[in-house]
């Protein structure tokens, strides 16, 4: 008989402002995959953008997880058992 896994959760999330930073890290902690909506601050503070994607990329890095861009709008973050396939371009 197969061990029962629990499940993987997936979570839209809208950052509208610097501090809700903290419940995503809470989120890349409890190994959920999240999909991360980040134009709102985008149209209101560039550089707070900035700092933020910065920041996201630090947790996740320290926690094992793995960080992407997802267009121009989104960024995905996924625990440290799911990859995300990035292209490799060719600099030619």
């Amino acid at each position: 008989m197969q061990k029962q896994q629990s499940p993987t959760y997936l979570k839209a999330i809208t950052i509208r402002d610097p501090s809700d930073i903290h419940s995503i890290k809470e989120d890349i902690k409890k190994n959920m995959i999240l999909i991360l909506r980040v134009t709102p601050l985008a149209q209101k503070d560039v550089e707070q953008l900035r700092k933020v994607v910065e920041e996201l990329y630090l947790i996740a890095k320290n926690s094992g997880a793995d960080i992407a861009r997802l267009g121009e709008e989104r960024i995905i973050v996924a625990p440290p058992h799911v990859k995300i396939w990035k292209p490799r371009y060719d600099l030619k």
